[in-house]
């Protein structure tokens, strides 16, 4: 187990946010989703997006952003932006244990306010001309970075 979190705000797909409940749950990361979501995020929908895995991650549902906000700064974790806007490389950056790593919403990443308040952003370097990597995809490299750096 790993003192990390993966934050989703607001997401999309269900398929998406299944696989990282399956990821988080392989790799013993805890779960926050920041709603509302694209999606009907009731438990039988994660059950069927995270298959038999979602037993297994500690999952904790925001109602909003400002909801989590509250959790995150009562819990005194930091938190970590993955954006497309960013301009560190997510290998150059220093993680810590109770690090918060942040994704955006699959259709819109995150609003102004909340890029604007989130002073540690990082990216995944990409060629130029491409847009963006799948959540899932950029959730695993990020966080496997993450873990290996904090990692006994």
């Amino acid at each position: 187990m790993h003192d990390l979190h993966i934050a989703l705000f607001q997401p999309d797909i269900p398929g998406n946010t299944g696989t990282i409940l399956r990821l988080a749950a392989c790799l013993g990361l805890s779960v926050d989703i920041i709603e509302p979501a694209g999606f009907d995020i009731s438990d039988r929908n994660l059950k069927r997006a995270g298959m038999d895995y979602i037993a297994s991650v500690a999952l904790t549902r925001h109602v909003n952003w400002e909801r989590f906000e509250t959790f995150r700064q009562a819990e005194g974790r930091r938190l970590v932006l993955a954006s497309t806007k960013a301009a560190l490389p997510y290998t150059r950056f220093a993680f810590q244990p109770g690090d918060i790593l942040l994704f955006g919403r699959e259709s819109a990443g995150v609003p102004d306010h909340v890029h604007a308040a989130t002073p540690n952003r990082i990216l995944v370097p990409m060629v130029e001309g491409q847009r963006s990597l799948n959540v899932a995809m950029s959730v695993a490299m990020i966080a496997g970075e993450a873990i290996r750096q904090i990692a006994p």
